[in-house]
């Protein structure tokens, strides 16, 4: 992916402190790993974010970075930061620019990098729940360090997988833009148990067809995706669908837990707005067959 000459989004801020390498992030990524499955790619955290809470004010007062020395980031931990600009900026300019042909304004949201903890309007969060979008302030929220567990654990390499990721997130403002995050919210606590889920998962592959959305203006404008890259995003977007989670951590399938989508329908609708580029294109709350 040639995103080194892309334009570098002023919509970071960096709350980061930089901790000692093999430092342990609150709350236990491994440990925490269904809570991550639950927020990872930007489903509303609230929910999820107030479970940690009692645990993380159990273990006392959470800032980041807290109890560590600083030291400088790394050479490789900056340029992840510059990438992430990068990406942010790419999106900013493909979402302006298809707000502006609906006569809309498009309003950029924030991306927060943080270290091990954050403070969101969403709740208290630690890195183990992975990126999220919360709604309360408009902002996306990321630990630099999730993109090593997207390859090491999730064996999704890539600068696009990254970039996927960040889109997802993107896609979800988007979505809260529209209006559409908030009438999924309002039906979801009318409806509870399986049929909130089932409308989660609708939520979820939406930004995932929004990400792939993003891919396709980015390369007909820009051309800075090279061979290989969409297949890095679909590796991603498989390796963390509901169906493909549940067998690797408990051994067995609920579908009736589905949350985000099985692997099969995060690489379809994803790839689906590659292929059409057209958000019209991206009903799947209308959609018969997902």
């Amino acid at each position: 992916m040639r995103w080194q000459d892309e334009r570098r989004s002023d919509n970071l801020e960096d709350q980061r402190r930089a901790i000692p390498a093999g430092a342990a992030v609150g709350g236990g990524v491994g440990t925490l790993i269904i809570v991550l499955v639950a927020i990872f790619l930007g489903a509303d955290p609230r929910q999820v974010l107030n479970l940690l809470q009692a645990n993380q004010r159990a273990a006392g007062p959470a800032r980041p970075g807290a109890g560590a020395p600083a030291r400088p980031f790394s050479p490789a931990e900056e340029e992840r930061k510059d990438f992430v600009a990068a990406i942010l900026g790419s999106t900013e300019d493909v979402w302006n620019d298809i707000f502006r042909r609906k006569g809309r304004q498009y309003q950029k949201p924030k991306l927060v990098l943080f270290s091990r903890h954050v403070e969101s309007a969403c709740g208290l969060a630690s890195s183990a729940v992975g990126p999220f979008y919360c709604p309360g302030d408009e902002k996306v929220y990321l630990d630099l360090a999730f993109f090593d567990e997207l390859q090491q654990r999730f064996h999704a390499p890539g600068d696009f997988a990254q970039a996927y990721v960040v889109a997802h997130e993107i896609g979800h403002h988007v979505q809260n833009l529209l209006g559409i995050s908030e009438k999924v919210r309002a039906r979801q606590q009318a409806l509870g148990g399986v049929e909130a889920k089932r409308l989660s998962v609708r939520l979820e592959l939406q930004a995932d067809f929004f990400a792939g959305v993003w891919a396709n203006h980015v390369q007909r404008t820009r051309k800075i995706l090279d061979s290989g890259d969409i297949e890095d995003g679909l590796r991603a977007a498989n390796a963390i669908g509901d169906d493909t989670l549940e067998r690797e951590t408990q051994g067995y399938v609920v579908p009736d837990s589905f949350t985000h989508g099985t692997s099969e329908q995060r690489m379809r609708w994803f790839r689906h707005g590659f292929d059409t580029g057209d958000v019209n294109q991206g009903d799947t709350f209308g959609a018969t067959s997902l």
